[in-house]
């Protein structure tokens, strides 16, 4: 059942607050909705938007300014928290850039972590599932979207569950977790240490194994004043699975941009507009 945290009129659609039981978690979960106004009268296509390290199911709503574009293409956006909350896991508040707020939207396999860390079963299944049934929204028309620690999320998930996801974009992700120490933290911790499993998480390692998964392209942008470029986000190693894969790609390079939401803000328009144009294309 949800419960409705709170609801504020927007851009004469409805920016939403939930929170529910979660079954995949085992713990309430939260998320957020922006409703366009197109919802009253259609079936809406949605946009689920996957944050990043420290990030909640507000961050998004709160700073990206997506809104105002989406209530103008009829999209629904959905984000949700970034890891379960409240695990009481020795050790799960310690680290910034590892357990609570930093979920790597993968299901554990390692304990203590596997029993509330299964955050690709709740995005793409449990939460995927609550919106289809409580909201007007077109089951077949679906995508995802992300930054940073969520780009990689939106990456993979779009790339290991392809029949949930016709649509894929990011901003600064984490392209090549295996090589990049966030991801080797989180991998290691989470998953063991095999890296064959780590692969599987990899968007840059799954590309290696496809051919052409989204033909209508996939739009990626990155600051090049982003301090995290070179150590951990590595967009090269994905570029170059892509031109391996067939995979059409726009990576946009932009000088003097960082890794934060002025970013990301920059260049949401874009994003809604790529993403209208494959749901509804």
């Amino acid at each position: 059942m949800l419960e409705i945290l709170s609801e504020h009129r927007c851009f004469n659609g409805i920016q939403a607050y939930y929170r529910h039981d979660s079954e995949a978690i085992g713990l309430p979960m939260r998320f957020s909705v922006f409703h366009p106004p197109a919802e009253r009268k259609e079936m809406v296509p949605v946009l689920f938007y996957l944050a990043g390290l420290t990030c909640t199911e507000e961050t998004f709503m709160i700073k990206a300014g997506a809104q105002r574009y989406a209530a103008e293409h009829g999209i629904m956006l959905v984000s949700c928290d970034t890891s379960p909350r409240g695990t009481g896991i020795e050790g799960a508040d310690k680290d910034w850039d590892f357990g609570h707020g930093a979920g790597f939207y993968l299901d554990a396999t390692q304990a203590p972590w596997s029993r509330h860390f299964r955050m690709e079963t709740y995005v793409t299944q449990e939460l995927r599932r609550i919106i289809i049934d409580e909201f007007n929204v077109e089951e077949s028309c679906m995508g995802i979207f992300g930054h940073s620690m969520g780009g990689h999320g939106a990456l993979t998930l779009a790339l290991r569950h392809p029949d949930k996801f016709c649509s894929v974009s990011a901003f600064a992700p984490i392209a090549a977790p295996v090589r990049a120490p966030w991801g080797q933290k989180a991998f290691g911790n989470y998953l063991g240490s095999d890296q064959a499993a780590w692969k599987e998480h990899d968007a840059s390692e799954l590309m290696k194994h496809r051919s052409t998964p989204f033909p209508k392209g996939i739009l990626i942008d990155q600051g090049l004043g982003d301090k995290f470029l070179a150590e951990q986000l590595l967009p090269e190693e994905f570029e170059q699975a892509c031109i391996e894969a067939k995979q059409p790609l726009t990576l946009r390079r932009h000088e003097g941009y960082d890794h934060g939401y002025y970013f990301i803000a920059s260049f949401i328009e874009d994003h809604l507009k790529f993403h209208k144009e494959n749901l509804r294309g």
